[in-house]
């Protein structure tokens, strides 16, 4: 459609692929060149199309999303890239950004408008889930007094740390019952009082808000 907005979308998990279909199925602004499910398929779709937009996750099968993002900003340096991930840690925000990435929206977050947010980012502005701003702010002030690790780390208990790595590393509640030895539902329990002392809503926001805290071992 003449006038829409191309748009090269790399996602491996189905359920994303759904709700980022249902999205721009409704949008006379936005077309989808191409899907990518790999890593490899997101560099090969870059390479014979010239987009306007490229969406990638980060945790693709085959390789990091950053790769993509590489490969799209050298080839096309006027296309702009959205990253929508579940890494909301500091070393992947940080790739993606030196690497090209003008956007960054966490998948936890099922509010977002994902039509809303590339128009946003073609119109010139940089769609980030607040949280992630947030600690992109933080990190440019200088360190308050005081602010370490060890005091931060006494706001959780031993076996919420033990959750809140395993989290970090992107293990399932399922995983995580069975490494600890316990139901999904009491790993549902830490996870709940993890997001309500770490102020947060997800498990992106959860694992950048650690990290920032140096709760991550």
């Amino acid at each position: 459609m003449v006038g829409t907005i191309s748009l090269v979308v790399v996602e491996d998990d189905p359920r994303m692929r759904d709700r980022l279909q249902a999205a721009f199925a409704n949008s006379d602004a936005i077309t989808v060149i191409e899907w990518a499910a790999t890593a490899a398929q997101g560099i090969a779709a870059v390479e014979a199309q010239a987009p306007d937009v490229l969406l990638v996750d980060l945790g693709l099968p085959d390789a990091s999303g950053i790769t993509v993002i590489e490969r799209a900003h050298r080839l096309h340096p006027q296309c702009d890239i959205m990253v929508v991930t579940v890494f909301g840690d500091q070393r992947n925000v940080l790739a993606s950004i030196e690497a090209g990435a003008t956007g960054y929206l966490l998948k936890d977050d099922s509010d977002t408008d994902y039509v809303g947010s590339i128009l946003d980012l073609r119109a010139g502005g940089s769609p980030i889930t607040p949280i992630i701003a947030r600690q992109l702010l933080q990190r440019l002030q200088p360190p308050a007094n005081g602010a370490g690790g060890e005091a931060a780390a006494s706001i959780l208990s031993p076996r919420e740390n033990e959750v809140l790595n395993l989290l970090s590393r992107g293990f399932a509640y399922q995983e995580i019952a069975r490494l600890l030895e316990v139901s999904p539902h009491t790993v549902g329990t830490y996870v709940k009082r993890l997001y309500e002392k770490l102020q947060v809503r997800s498990r992106g926001e959860a694992v950048f808000e650690a990290q920032r805290m140096g709760l991550l071992s």
